[in-house]
C-alpha cells in the first residue's frame, strides 16, 4: 500500500469556521481525536461523470459531498482527518489544500464571502492523505490507516454517506465509546427487501435507550438469512484492535477484505455496540438518492430555499397538470 502522507497545518481556533470552533470547545473529554475517510472507490454507478472526477467531489448544491463528511467529523471534535484516496483522486487533495492564486484574486476583488468559502475546507481540520494503491475493499482501506492511527481509537466516515448536519449521530457514538470502550457502529432499520444492500447486525438489548449490543454481523445477507433489519451504515468508531484482525482477514465477499468480517470477530468477543439512528441520512453513491439529497439540502438553505421551493411547487404542479392532460387525451 502507498503511504504518501500530505499534512496540512492545524488550524488555529480563530481561523476555523464558527461551527467547528464551537464543537471543539464543547467536546474536549472524548478519547477519540482521529477520523479516517475512505475515498478510493471507482464510482462506477455514476459513470461517465466519474471517469475523470472523483465521485466524492460531485457537488451537493455548492460543496462536494466529501466536504460535508469532513465538516461532520470536525463538528464532533475530530481535528485529525486521514483520507484514504487512490489514483485519479488528486482533486480531493487539492480541494482541502490552499489555492493561493484563487484566494489572491478573490481578495483583490474584496469578495470576502467566496474567499471564506474557498478557505474553509483547508481550515476544518489537520488533513492528511494516504493512497490505497490496490482497491481491495473497505477493510483494506481502513488497514491503510494503521501507521497514522497507531494504538488510538478512531472514527471511520464513508465519503459518500452523508448524515444531515443537524444530526448528532457521530457525537453519540463517541459518547458510547467513552462509556463502553471497544468499537461502535451506526445502525439503521431498513425494509427487509433492502437488507441485502448492507452489512447486517445481530443485536441484543444493552439497557440503554438507542444503544444495543452487537453479537454478530453478516455482509449483505439475503432477506431470508438476515439476522435482523438493522443495517450498518457508514459511521464507525473503532478500537485499534481491528488492525490486527484486518491484517489476517482473507478476502471475503466480492474478493475484497471486508470490514464487516473483522467486526464480526470483535462482536464475538462482546466488544461491539451499536447506536440506532433514525434521523436524516443521504446515500450520495446512489443516483436517485443523490438527486433527493441535492433537493432537500437546497430547500433547507436560507439563501436558496425560498426561491427554489417556490419553483419546485410550480414544477410539480406542471407535472400534475401535464399528467391530467395526457390522461384526458388518452381517454
Amino acid at each position: 500500500m502507498s503511504r504518501m502522507i500530505v499534512p496540512h497545518t492545524t488550524p488555529t481556533p480563530d481561523s476555523a469556521p464558527e461551527g467547528v470552533r464551537t464543537a471543539r470547545k464543547v467536546r474536549t473529554a472524548h478519547t477519540v481525536r482521529k477520523a479516517v475517510v475512505p475515498a478510493a472507490g471507482l464510482g462506477t454507478r455514476f459513470l461517465p461523470a466519474t471517469k475523470a472526477t472523483p465521485k466524492e467531489m460531485l457537488p451537493v448544491v455548492d460543496k462536494p459531498a466529501i466536504q460535508y463528511v469532513v465538516e461532520e467529523a470536525a463538528a464532533a471534535g475530530l481535528d485529525d482527518v486521514l483520507m484514504i484516496t487512490g489514483r485519479h483522486k488528486r482533486a480531493i487533495e487539492d480541494h482541502f489544500d490552499q489555492a493561493f492564486e484563487l484566494e489572491q484574486a478573490l481578495a483583490a476583488k474584496g469578495d470576502s464571502v467566496r474567499l471564506d468559502a474557498v478557505r474553509d475546507p483547508a481550515r476544518l481540520a489537520d488533513i492528511h492523505h494516504i493512497r490505497q494503491g490496490d482497491p481491495l475493499g473497505l477493510g483494506h482501506a481502513v488497514l491503510c490507516a494503521r501507521h497514522h492511527v497507531g494504538d488510538q481509537p478512531f472514527a471511520v466516515l464513508l465519503g459518500d454517506d452523508l448524515i444531515d448536519p443537524r444530526e448528532t449521530l457521530l457525537s453519540r457514538m463517541l459518547e458510547v465509546r467513552d462509556r463502553h470502550e471497544g468499537s461502535v457502529v451506526a445502525l439503521m432499520e431498513v425494509p427487509p427487501e433492502q437488507i441485502h444492500l448492507y452489512g447486517c447486525a445481530a443485536v441484543e438489548p444493552s439497557g440503554e435507550d438507542g444503544v444495543v449490543r452487537v453479537t454478530g454481523l453478516v455482509e449483505k445477507p439475503s432477506r431470508e438469512d438476515a439476522p435482523s433489519r438493522y443495517a450498518v451504515i457508514g459511521r464507525y468508531v473503532l478500537d485499534p484492535a481491528v488492525f490486527g484482525i484486518l491484517d489476517r482477514t482473507p478476502p471475503g465477499r466480492g474478493g475484497e477484505i471486508q470490514l464487516t468480517d473483522a467486526l464480526q470477530e470483535l462482536a464475538a468477543g462482546g466488544t461491539v455496540h451499536g447506536v440506532v439512528f433514525d434521523g436524516l441520512r443521504y446515500d450520495t453513491g446512489d443516483k436517485a438518492d443523490y438527486l433527493r439529497t441535492v433537493v432537500r439540502l437546497a430547500c433547507d438553505r436560507a439563501d436558496l430555499g425560498p426561491e427554489f421551493v417556490a419553483w419546485l411547487r410550480e414544477f410539480v404542479a406542471g407535472l400534475e397538470d401535464g399528467g391530467r392532460e395526457r390522461n384526458r387525451l388518452a381517454a
